[in-house]
């Protein structure tokens, strides 16, 4: 044997595939890549990618992950690149293909613990473009805890239709539009061609780019890196940085659990409030958090919405997409101004070995631009999106007011119930239903669904109808970031279990407060328990499969729609073994 050990391999998991003379048939399968004696016996550092052909969200990540391996090699690593899988909503939107992307966010995170794990890799770069990709490669990254850095894949580019600039938003709403005649089939086909002009994830504060916004706030992420479109060729420097900067994290022995604490998840959860983000980071952060074992549910998100002004005026509800935020400044010009504020723990590590405030002590504010307002001159006070709780929601909910004038935040009206999406957009779509009705889609929960539908095609379709402010709707299910209007979701417990939204019937009054976040029905305790005991559980067609095994598994949309105990139960991390 070679003694050129660079690498003190002793406590690294990769001992048990490359070290002493019992692992040479391991050895000889790395000899059979090409790898070198040397390689062999450096740290093997895991490069998990999202990459596939089904959207312009992860087409670019094989080309960003080379980059990546490059910086891990310079570093003195031995890279080993793998792929996992990735469900994109954007395709997925509006039929039954939507219950495969929450459950898909437990896959990507299992089978990057279960490849890392067969493997013995020593550390973690991943690479995730889609909405339930950044999140669950985010809680492999803590839930295994070996030194781990987050590589973000880039936003795609704006659209331009003639003259003005779109993003996919455009196009649902478009659908809705089409529906009711103003808009023409071929302006329909014309917008559907240039819409979505480039590589990248969703271009606006939707929720790739609300939880790559999430990914430097907690600290897994370089400075500026999720902000960089897609085609922007400085994605390769940022890649490369993170393969050298994971083999820093590795001879610091800094892990993911140092950098994701409590403070950590409230420092994410600020930005999602301040950048009028996605109500799915209420879904995920807990969900992040469960893998540390730290409890920090949808109360404690909403909490800190409440406390938190809103300040970038990005769409959906504002006038800008993530490559403008990008070009002033970025995520460091946010959250810099939020920092100035009070509003962020400067205390935080984070991947880069420094603190929050060390991060971000040379940003500068820029005063040549108006995507992102200062923190005490916002655009309204409190955050972009409210948590609501009341007899319809005792295990809260959630709802997205970026956008939204006051006078709008509030909503009373007769229930219009639906025990699944297609059906309430069926009505829609053929104008059946009245100004004023609060639309209850139910049934779709994380159990329920199973898999916790987003509704985007509906919602768009009222907002393209032009009725987007003059109903209201809500579910157990989810919405997309690219969701506007009065669109109330996560509404717990869910109607699978016999949550009160299960109990609705059509022309119950339902009461919406988004100022003092409320969430009820005009029904006594007793009406209620009156009909629970006649409530039976309804079944639904996922009887066999992975659909199946999620349903048994899942918890409630409160804590983060987990599906295992998580770190406070954990003897033994996998960094330790």
């Amino acid at each position: 044997m070679d003694a050129r050990h660079t690498t003190d391999k002793s406590k690294l998991p990769s001992r048990y595939v490359t070290e002493g003379p019992e692992r040479a048939p391991h050895r000889s399968y790395l000899y059979a890549m090409g790898l070198t004696r040397e390689q062999i016996h450096q740290p093997l550092i895991g490069v998990a990618s999202c990459w596939n052909e089904a959207a312009p969200c992860n087409i670019s990540l094989m080309r960003q992950a080379q980059a990546v391996k490059k910086g891990v090699a310079a570093a003195g690593g031995t890279p080993r690149e793998f792929c996992t899988i990735t469900v994109t909503d954007g395709i997925a939107m509006g039929h039954r293909g939507m219950r495969a992307s929450l459950p898909s966010r437990e896959v990507i995170a299992d089978s990057v613990e279960l490849t890392m794990r067969g493997h013995a890799y020593d550390a973690l770069v991943g690479l995730a473009g889609c909405d339930k990709s950044l999140p669950g490669m985010m809680m492999a990254m803590v839930r295994l805890n070996v030194p781990s850095v987050f590589i973000y894949g880039g936003s795609i580019l704006p659209g331009t239709f003639r003259g003005q600039p779109v993003t996919i938003q455009d196009l649902f709403e478009a659908v809705g539009k089409h529906s009711v005649g103003t808009m023409s089939d071929d302006d329909l086909d014309e917008l559907e061609q240039v819409a979505c002009p480039s590589a990248g994830a969703c271009g606006a504060q939707f929720t790739a780019n609300t939880m790559a916004t999430v990914s430097e706030a907690i600290g897994l992420a370089l400075p500026y890196s999720a902000g960089a479109p897609a085609p922007y060729e400085i994605r390769d420097r940022f890649c490369a940085t993170a393969g050298e900067m994971v083999m820093e994290l590795l001879a610091k022995n800094i892990r993911p659990r140092d950098i994701v604490t409590r403070k950590a998840l409230e420092n994410a959860a600020t930005v999602v409030a301040a950048s009028g983000g996605s109500t799915n980071a209420a879904l995920h952060l807990p969900a992040i958090a469960h893998e540390c074992g730290i409890e920090f549910d949808l109360f404690d998100v909403a909490e800190i919405f409440k406390r938190t002004p809103y300040i970038a005026d990005l769409k959906p509800g504002g006038r800008y997409v993530a490559k403008d935020l990008f070009e002033v400044g970025g995520i460091p010009l946010l959250m810099k101004t939020l920092l100035d504020g009070g509003y962020l723990h400067g205390d935080c590590i984070t991947v880069t070995g420094r603190t929050i405030a060390e991060n971000l002590a040379k940003v500068a504010w820029n005063t040549n631009q108006d995507v992102v307002r200062p923190s005490s001159q916002p655009i309204t006070p409190t955050g972009g999106v409210v948590g609501l709780k009341g007899n319809l929601a005792p295990e809260g909910a959630i709802v997205k007011v970026a956008g939204m004038p006051p006078e709008k935040q509030t909503f009373a009206g007769p229930a219009r119930v639906f025990d699944n999406e297609e059906a309430c957009f069926d009505a829609v779509k053929n104008r059946q239903y009245k100004e004023g009705e609060v639309l209850v889609i139910r049934y779709e929960g994380p159990r329920g669904g199973p898999g916790m539908r987003e509704m985007l095609a509906t919602t768009a379709a009222l907002y393209g109808q032009g009725m987007g402010d003059k109903v209201a709707l809500i579910t157990d299910g989810r919405f997309s970031g690219a969701t506007r209007g009065f669109c109330i979701g996560h509404v717990g417990p869910e109607a699978a279990v016999g949550g009160p939204i299960g109990l609705l019937k059509d022309g119950d009054l339902i009461r919406i407060d988004a100022i003092q976040g409320t969430l009820s029905v005009d029904l006594t305790d007793e009406e209620l328990a009156q009909r629970r005991a006649a409530w039976q559980p309804r079944a639904n067609d996922s009887t066999s499969g992975y659909l199946w095994k999620y349903a048994q598994t899942v918890g409630p949309a409160v804590t983060g729609a987990v599906t295992h105990p998580g770190g406070a139960q954990e003897t033994l991390s996998y960094a330790d073994i």
